[in-house]
């Protein structure tokens, strides 16, 4: 039965989505919060839906099931990196006085970065700002600039590389065991 056809409207066709959730649901739930399970489970079966007709060898649907829900949980985890609050999610408890500190630090630090990427040389400006800055993906950014993924990625951290001399030449920062600035030093007068 191929539920691109239409199979879906019959009782084995809904037998078939059940138990591709009752696949699915465990193995998304290992690799994400509980609260997110539902929200990739309906994203691949959206992506299902979309690309059910490209599917060549219908002995191979488990397998490209599972593929499916491992692209959307990467997706998933790709944008709540950049978006780690996302809307309607409960608000942050008020911030510790120590805290506050090194978020004032984190911040200042973090107002010299725009000025710091314009002084890298081109190629790994582009690849900062597009990818660090803009938020793109590394494919993303690569389909801009005209080059393979691999170069993205390889500007993308030889550009932070070099941001990492300008900041070390700049400043003296401290950070905590998870690499968040605590504290900074200007090493001269001007910081930026």
């Amino acid at each position: 039965m191929n539920p691109a056809a239409g199979g879906c409207e019959d009782g084995r066709g809904r037998a078939l989505w059940l138990d591709a959730a009752a696949r699915l649901r465990p193995f998304i739930a290992r690799r994400v919060p509980a609260e997110d399970v539902d929200d990739i489970l309906q994203d691949v079966f959206v992506r299902m839906q979309r690309n059910l007709a490209a599917l060549r060898d219908e002995d191979r649907l488990g397998a490209w099931l599972f593929q499916i829900a491992r692209s959307a949980i990467a997706d998933h985890g790709r944008a709540r990196a950049r978006h780690p609050r996302a809307a309607g999610a409960p608000p942050e408890r008020p911030a510790e006085p120590d805290l506050d500190a090194e978020r004032e630090a984190a911040t200042a630090l973090a107002g010299c970065v725009a000025a710091f990427v314009a002084r890298l040389p081109s190629p790994y400006r582009e690849a900062v700002t597009l990818v660090e800055l803009e938020g793109l993906t590394a494919r993303e950014a690569a389909d801009l600039a005209g080059i393979s993924v691999s170069g993205m990625k390889s500007r993308v951290q030889r550009g932070r590389a070099q941001l990492r001399v300008l900041f070390d030449t700049c400043c003296q920062i401290a950070l905590d065991a998870r690499n968040k600035v605590t504290a900074f030093t200007p090493r001269c007068e001007r910081t930026c």
